[in-house]
């Protein structure tokens, strides 16, 4: 699936699935960087994902500061033919100071192993086959 290159950062769209719902998601960075994947709350509040009483915060830390986020496992992320089921997400604000509504981590993109290849701005799953895995 081909890549959009925005500000010289790979973005794509996500599919995600929580208690029945879909929604597809755009403007999402794919970051190496980051260990874990992460959805804006705005993104994800019209599939009913918002804090509940009970969500304990947890506080990320990265290069564009300190950010609270609170965790919620999802039925389904897909990216293009690659789906890993009952995912566990971090939801935040994500104020970075440019248009981004999540944040594709490394957690998907190793279990799934994704390739990217950044001359041709595309990302492929060659095995498919991996669909459930949950590493928080």
């Amino acid at each position: 699936m081909r890549l959009a290159l925005r500000n010289n950062l790979p973005f794509t769209t996500v599919t995600l699935s929580y208690g029945g719902r879909t929604i597809q998601i755009p403007d999402v960075l794919i970051d190496t960087g980051s260990a874990s994947t992460i959805f804006a709350t705005d993104a994800v509040a019209g599939i009913g994902i918002s804090p509940a009483s009970g969500d304990r915060l947890r506080f990320l830390r990265g290069v564009g500061g300190t950010e609270s986020v609170f965790t919620r496992k999802v039925d389904r992320v897909t990216v293009g033919e690659a789906t890993v089921h009952e995912r566990t997400i971090e939801v935040g604000g994500m104020d970075y100071g440019f248009e981004i509504n999540g944040i594709l981590g490394m957690d998907f993109l190793v279990d799934t192993g994704a390739v990217i290849d950044l001359r041709t701005l595309d990302l492929s799953f060659p095995d498919t086959d991996v669909a459930t895995s949950d590493r928080a």
